[in-house]
């Protein structure tokens, strides 16, 4: 089976073969963080397997889910998730996602570590990748500090923290062999989804925003073709699709408008801008993002109700571009 069969036959659902394809895609990532540095190949074969062979019974609400959390990890469910280091563990990292109408609830028990010897863990409201933020500091409503939830710095025996989207994170590191702590995940509803991680390279999604001064973004770590189903923005400033030379001085003054951006992060301060729309729109809009990641983002002024539908499927490999250069302008093409 092909990769691209793979992931035409996934739903939106995180199936078996999706989490393996993100557990995957994390460690390539985290190999290039410096993450892996003292993760040996049996440890991300035996994560590999945990995430292959979970257990039906996680589906009883009776059963509660547990595992070893290892050093780099992906966790896709709730449960209880222990880590015990058998020997140091100085760059360790458990990704966490959810659902994209969830929101994820972390909570810190059986703590066994030394603070004063340079142990830590830390809970991260969202994602870091090579160094970038998801969700950005633009599009997130605490400040950077505020996200950051740190054991050690913690007045209490425990430490809890609650994500404002889909995804969160846990940073650790001990020195000594039998440290450890266990980590319990709970998903959450979340009524307005806003800054989303998408687990599936293929789907459609639905952002509202209802009289809140707020940037949401939904990010699909694939290169896909986007098709706007729906805008509504409760003002219209244009009746046309806004190329990307025009976007600084086109929908950017309206302060409502939708934005798509291309690029290799997860920083969309960061990223290319494609195109932006800030009119109300009823048919049919697409385009071809040719980049790791891609991205819908819906500005909002908070004086509206504002709306924006979009389906989005995996680019076949002849739709890609054929890069002449090293510059993110050519990988990211727009047809």
């Amino acid at each position: 089976m092909t990769q691209e069969t793979l992931y035409r036959e996934t739903h939106f659902s995180m199936t078996v073969a999706l989490r393996t394809q993100l557990f995957l895609f994390l460690i390539s990532l985290s190999s290039r963080m410096g993450l892996s540095r003292y993760i040996e190949d049996n440890e991300a074969a035996d994560g590999l397997y945990s995430l292959l062979s979970l257990d039906q019974k996680r589906e009883s609400e009776d059963f509660i889910f547990r595992r070893p959390l290892r050093c780099l990890d992906m966790l896709a469910t709730d449960g209880y998730f222990t880590f015990v280091a058998s020997r140091p563990q100085l760059a360790c990292a458990a990704f966490i996602i959810a659902e994209p109408s969830e929101v994820i609830s972390l909570e810190l028990s059986d703590v066994n570590i030394d603070c004063s010897a340079g142990d830590f863990i830390k809970m991260f409201d969202g994602w870091v990748l090579k160094g970038e933020k998801f969700p950005s500091r633009q599009d997130h409503q605490l400040p950077l500090h505020q996200r950051y939830t740190d054991y050690c710095s913690s007045t209490t025996p425990g430490a809890s923290s609650r994500s404002s989207q889909n995804v969160a994170m846990v940073f650790f590191r001990t020195h000594s062999p039998d440290s450890g702590f266990t980590l319990t995940v709970k998903k959450l509803h979340n009524p307005f989804p806003c800054n989303i991680m998408s687990q599936s390279p293929e789907g459609s999604f639905t952002m509202v925003m209802p009289h809140q001064r707020r940037n949401c973004s939904f990010s699909i770590i694939y290169p896909v073709e986007i098709r706007l189903t729906e805008l509504s923005l409760e003002q219209a400033k244009s009746n046309e699709l806004s190329p990307q030379r025009q976007i600084w001085t086109g929908c950017s003054g309206s302060g409502d408008y939708v934005e798509l951006l291309g690029g290799n992060g997860v920083d969309t301060s960061m990223m290319f801008p494609v195109a932006d729309l800030c009119f109300s729109l009823s048919g049919l809009a697409q385009m071809k993002i040719g980049c790791d990641n891609s991205v819908v983002r819906l500005v909002s002024s908070g004086n509206y109700i504002n709306r924006v539908s979009f389906q989005y499927r995996l680019l076949e490999q002849r739709e890609l571009p054929k890069t002449r250069e090293n510059a993110l302008d050519n990988f990211c093409s727009v047809e």
